[in-house]
């Protein structure tokens, strides 16, 4: 079935503050509308106004055909306890939902309530269409394809970071919605995955919005971009590409700023001869005042001519400044202006490993043996499950050894921003989660350096688990400033960013003096950013490429 969804007018906001309004859009089959903006400009909140999950505060949405069915994507897929790896599947393709609705119509039918039949088959028509019949044939298709090598009847708690990746992206090629609403659907996917969901979004004849912080990604499949600029209160929808959108918003802002200036400056040109004209007129009053003679009539009217005449040119002046169509100036954008504070440098070795070896589970990591030294910039690249972040758990001793040797080396400062955030999951208020691991910054030090990276009053005071993933991410990032360090760990930084933070976060790597791991599957950050070194993970193995 070919849908097309339809939003007028749509506004939401947080408490007083509005994030959007006058929005409209339609998503039209075979559409692929990439939607950008920063942080906290309500990409997540419009996917879940269009999915029908929450309400707009004004506004009104269309399904056509109304039967026709949405399919909602968050970026954090919920791991519910219990739910083993097919109910998961089953949940997140909406064959769940359709088989509970099918059954309560079996029973009405069944009692003979009327309506009843023609419930019964709407709703068996709805679980046929996303693909009910075969979903546990295809689950275990799609999954070894994956190599998501675990028992579909396993608990979705019990998987790995990278499992539970490769179960959310084959929830999603398993999907068959006639409208896809995609919230970061790249978030900790490997480069084989990448590939994958970019040929499935490709393949669509579905109409999609997704939003992602992987610049390629939004390269290579998006057919339009709808923008978000929380700066400027405005909502713009562009055609063409990822690519086509970065040059006409360039041009736009351009034009903006140049218009602005173009009136600002005939604005003070006029404003500084209408000031001239009255201060002549004055003057000219004056004159006539101090020279007024009863002899002298006229040279007194010829003055008060004067004056007149520049009266009535500054009233004329004064007209045309409140004629001019006023250009309002464009509003300068929050930018994450980031440094990497450097401790002092540490030995002439970082960190090693010999002949490291552990299992866990049915996971075997090693034999591996490594140096890591002082100044050296270490690209970290594998698929998902092979032991990235094992490596980097053993190179910092803190994932035991079954045998072998690991070591850190004197002076050496770690900073660290893991896939997880873990340091900001915890109930303690935001700030409190900050100093613990910033001690020597006092209350007010804490709350300005948060502030700079976009975590204002609003933020702070919450409990840290309640922030979103991508204030969470922020947060570590300020963590990197607060503190000084040698040894920095990214696994994952641009998980949760949005694409100016992103930027941001690849300046500040360029400039950073100490030793950098590295861990990414953004295509373009590992071109952005200086590295000396490149490491694989694969099966648990370490090689040097």
């Amino acid at each position: 079935m070919t849908a097309t969804l339809v939003a007028k007018q749509l506004a939401a906001g947080h408490g007083d503050r509005s994030l959007f309004s006058g929005l409209d859009l339609v998503v039209a089959p075979g559409e692929v509308i990439g939607l950008v903006g920063a942080n906290g400009a309500g990409k997540s909140t419009l996917l879940r106004l269009l999915a029908g999950l929450d309400t707009p505060e004004e506004g009104e949405l269309s399904l056509s055909p109304p039967t026709a069915t949405v399919g909602h994507l968050p970026q954090e897929p919920e791991r519910r306890p219990g739910e083993s790896v097919a109910d998961f599947l089953a949940r997140r393709t909406g064959v769940a939902r359709a088989q509970r609705e099918m059954d309560a119509a079996a029973e009405a039918l069944a009692t003979g309530a009327p309506g009843a039949d023609d419930a019964y088959a709407l709703g068996l028509e709805r679980w046929l269409a996303l693909g009910g019949a075969d979903l546990e044939e295809r689950s275990g298709e799609v999954a070894a394809s994956l190599g998501l090598a675990v028992s579909l009847e396993q608990p979705m708690t019990s998987l790995s970071g990278g499992q539970a990746a490769r179960a959310g992206l084959a929830s999603l090629l398993l999907s068959r919605y006639d409208v896809f609403l995609l919230d970061e659907p790249t978030n900790d996917l490997d480069l084989d995955g990448l590939e994958r969901l970019e040929r499935f979004v490709g393949g669509l004849r579905a109409g999609t919005v997704l939003v992602s912080h992987d610049r390629e990604f939004l390269n290579r499949t998006v057919t339009k971009v709808l923008e978000l600029d929380l700066a400027q209160q405005r909502i713009a929808l562009y055609g063409g590409g990822y690519g086509a959108y970065l040059d006409e918003r360039e041009r736009a802002r351009r034009h903006a700023r140049e218009e602005f200036e173009e009136y600002a400056d005939k604005r003070a040109s006029l404003q500084e001869r209408a000031h001239t004209q009255r201060s002549w007129m004055d003057k000219g009053v004056k004159n006539a005042r101090r020279k007024s003679t009863d002899n002298d009539k006229i040279g007194r009217k010829f003055r008060s001519e004067s004056s007149e005449k520049q009266a009535a040119k500054a009233r004329q002046t004064q007209r045309m400044i409140e004629r001019l169509d006023v250009v309002e100036e464009p509003r300068k954008e929050w930018e994450l202006r980031m440094e990497i504070a450097a401790a002092p440098r540490s030995g002439a070795v970082v960190a090693t490993l010999r002949e490291a070896r552990l299992r866990r589970g049915d996971f075997s990591f090693g034999p591996a043996t490594l140096q890591i030294d002082w100044a050296d910039r270490v690209a970290v690249t594998g698929p998902n499950g092979a032991g990235k972040s094992t490596l980097l758990g053993a190179l910092l001793g803190r994932v035991p050894l079954d045998s072998g040797h690991a070591a850190v080396g004197p002076g050496v400062v770690v900073g660290e921003v893991d896939q997880a955030r873990a340091l900001f999951h915890g109930e303690a208020p935001l700030t409190e989660a900050f100093r613990a691991a910033a001690p020597a910054l006092d209350p007010a030090e804490v709350r300005t350096l948060l502030a700079k990276f976009g975590l204002g009053a609003e933020h702070v005071l919450r409990p840290a688990s309640s922030l979103s993933p991508g204030e969470r991410t922020r947060a570590a990032l300020a963590l990197l400033q607060g503190r000084g360090v040698n040894l920095l760990v990214l696994d994952e930084p641009t998980n949760h960013l949005d694409l100016p933070a992103i930027e941001q976060l690849e300046s500040a790597l360029d400039s950073y003096q100490g030793t950098l791991l590295l861990v990414t599957h953004d295509r373009r950050m590992l071109d952005a950013v200086r590295t000396t070194r490149r490491i694989e993970v694969a099966g648990g193995r370490v090689s040097e490429i």
